[in-house]
């Protein structure tokens, strides 16, 4: 009997709900990426390179979508992170290297957020920085420590919503959209220190190191299987689109209002004061919801994937499904890139706007590093099977690492030209 019209509507209903409760990972990590440092780096950088460098965040789009479906790949037909299968085919050496570069990146860009969410409570209490930082850090270590994985995924999918607001503030700016469009779709690059390190910086916190560690690490805890990879795939193009656009609108909001203006960014405060104009009376309370927001979304990321990666390379149980008492190692990496993060803050002369925002440079430099890992294990016919890297997956993480090698020679023969 032919199904009729309304059942098959109901069908489709039903089938489309069922994709989007098993979306997770990917949106969550999207939504990691734009986090306190990525909202400063992609407003500095409408602000020092105007409209210029959109055609260059439009290219990023499908780089990150491949390289993070090849994190998951790898997880999914591995069950296993990438330190562990570092460690098992390639050196642990090789993988105790790429932590402690993972940490040190980690660490820095977590100092930077907390730093940036104690400045909005600062500001609006008139308290020093200084005594919401360790509030915060256990208030987020408390959450990840006494909660289950899939309360905290849930918890982490609403929050992402709320980064929209910045989409909003774009569209209040009213930028130019014949400049916007010619800007976007037309590539151009500027042989200049400024603009290398804006588009470094701009790419170091799209195509996070972090956020590699993280898919992979969560697509192993969510243990699908390899007929999955579907559902993988969709729920990271889904989450690396929604973290782009959100891009897109802060580096179109920070040109429209900063460019060209000689405004001095000193800090959160200064920052949205001088973004006022675009969102008007309620400028402050835009970015600092946006501010708070990301980073009690990304700093768990942070610190976990730091976690995650250490304990897999030494060999320790690991995962937020576990009480602190069966993985003591894992919650102490977690909790101490933390407490590290908090000391980092308390270094005198550090500006929090410098933090979060060179803390994104040397991520662009670290990413060729991994990506070639990654598309080291992926194109390996023993690791992989019949399921090796995707042409698609190949040629975008190809692009994406000699594009940020390009960049980080530029500017490193800049530096000591």
């Amino acid at each position: 009997m032919t199904p009729s019209f309304t059942e098959r509507i109901r069908a489709d209903v039903r089938v489309n709900r069922d994709r989007i409760r098993k979306l997770g990972p990917g949106i969550i990590t999207g939504g990691a990426g734009d986090d306190p440092a990525g909202i400063v780096t992609y407003t500095v950088v409408g602000a020092t390179t105007g409209f210029s460098q959109l055609w260059l965040l439009l290219l990023s789009t499908p780089m990150m979508i491949a390289i993070q479906n090849l994190v998951a790949r790898i997880a999914i037909v591995t069950g296993k992170s990438l330190p562990e299968i570092t460690t098992a085919y390639y050196s642990r050496k090789l993988s105790i290297v790429m932590i402690v570069i993972l940490a040190l990146a980690n660490i820095l860009t977590i100092g930077a957020d907390l730093n940036a969410i104690a400045v909005i409570f600062h500001t609006i209490s008139g308290y020093p920085t200084i005594a919401f930082l360790i509030p915060i850090t256990a208030l987020i270590a408390y959450l990840i420590t006494f909660g289950q994985y899939r309360k905290i995924k849930k918890i982490f999918i609403a929050m992402t919503g709320i980064l929209v607001v910045y989409i909003v503030a774009a569209i209040l700016a009213r930028p130019p959209l014949l400049t916007v469009l010619e800007n976007t779709l037309m590539p151009h690059m500027k042989m200049q220190a400024a603009w290398i390190i804006a588009a470094l910086g701009m790419l170091g916190t799209t195509i996070s190191p972090y956020l590699m560690f993280w898919q992979a690490a969560e697509e192993k805890e969510e243990k699908r299987s390899i007929v999955q990879a579907d559902e993988v795939s969709t729920d990271t193009i889904v989450g690396m689109v929604y973290s782009n656009l959100l891009a897109y609108a802060m580096i179109i909001t920070g040109a429209v209002v900063l460019y060209g203006t000689q405004k001095s960014i000193e800090d959160i405060h200064t920052l949205t004061e001088a973004l006022r104009p675009a969102a008007g009376a309620y400028a402050f309370a835009l970015f600092a919801l946006g501010i708070v927001v990301a980073g009690f979304l990304a700093i768990p990321v942070l610190a976990g994937s730091t976690a995650y990666a250490v304990a897999d390379t030494f060999g320790w149980r690991e995962g937020m499904d576990y009480k602190v008492s069966d993985a003591k190692g894992f919650y102490i990496v977690f909790i101490g890139a933390l407490l590290f993060g908090d000391l980092i803050d308390m270094v005198p002369g550090i500006t929090v706007v410098d933090a979060l925002y060179y803390s994104q440079v040397l991520n662009g430099m670290l990413i060729p590093v991994l990506i070639g890992l990654a598309l080291m294990i992926g194109n390996n016919p023993r690791i992989m099977g019949p399921y090796r890297a995707t042409r698609f997956q190949n040629v975008f993480s190809l692009f994406a690492m000699g594009v940020t090698l390009l960049l980080s020679g530029v500017m490193v023969w800049q530096w000591f030209a």
